[in-house]
């Protein structure tokens, strides 16, 4: 993993022109490479009863860091980070030259720009990945913000949700550690299952505005809450 991390860095390094076309699908096998060497048996559970869409918004609910690697390990998308993954070491530049979009959560200017991105990123046809509570917040869901689903009333990509469920919640669950010492608790747990949980596509054709797309798919995610934790 080190060996293959450094190599992916020193990658990164070289100008975007040369690495572009190829480093996103470097960095999905970066990221499968990650798990196995996190020790995680992370499983995808599908319970759509329809094809998934080739072309879709993924979003999840984030409790835990791991999942910054556990999605991109099992789709091909580009996701939406918080400024501060941009500074990490190795990792921020890897995730950077991946194609990943920063926003800063405090700044209502990075905020506009980055869904303008995501506009332009989900046009241009690549899927992309977002966490609809907007943080990091542990097991229980948080309400939505309007960012996925006004992108998807846009451009017309339905949302491909995902429920995330860590069996081991307190080792997984990020609160006030570092992130090397979360990456360690994702070593010594004694139960390393995590499931991802996919269920069917939603076509926003369904809906007039953004409010009614947002609380109809957060009413599913509460009742998978209900159904995984309760």
């Amino acid at each position: 993993m080190v060996l293959i991390s450094t190599a992916l860095y020193l990658f990164a390094l070289l100008p975007d022109a040369w690495i572009k076309p190829i480093y996103p699908t470097l960095f999905w096998s970066w990221c499968r490479h990650f798990v196995r060497a996190l020790n995680v048996d992370l499983k995808l559970s599908q319970h759509n009863v329809d094809p998934l869409p080739k072309h879709y918004i993924l979003i999840a609910n984030h409790p835990s860091a791991f999942e910054d690697v556990g999605i991109p390990s099992l789709f091909n998308v580009y996701s939406v980070a918080k400024s501060e993954v941009r500074k990490w070491p190795v990792a921020g530049r890897i995730s950077d030259a991946a194609g990943t979009l920063y926003v800063k959560r405090s700044s209502l200017k990075s905020r506009k720009q980055v869904h303008e991105d995501m506009i332009e990123l989900v046009s241009s046809g690549r899927n992309l990945a977002i966490y609809p509570e907007g943080g990091c917040f542990g097991r229980r869901i948080q309400p939505f913000r309007n960012g996925p689903f006004d992108v998807s009333l846009r451009t017309g990509v339905p949302i491909l949700p995902i429920f995330l469920h860590y069996e081991a919640q307190d080792d997984f669950e990020w609160d006030e550690e570092t992130l090397m010492d979360k990456i360690k608790d994702f070593i010594k747990t004694q139960n390393n299952r995590a499931t991802y949980h996919v269920y069917d596509a939603i076509d926003p054709k369904n809906f007039e505005d953004k409010n009614s797309y947002k609380e109809h798919v957060h009413a599913l995610y509460k009742k998978w809450e209900t159904q995984y934790f309760d």
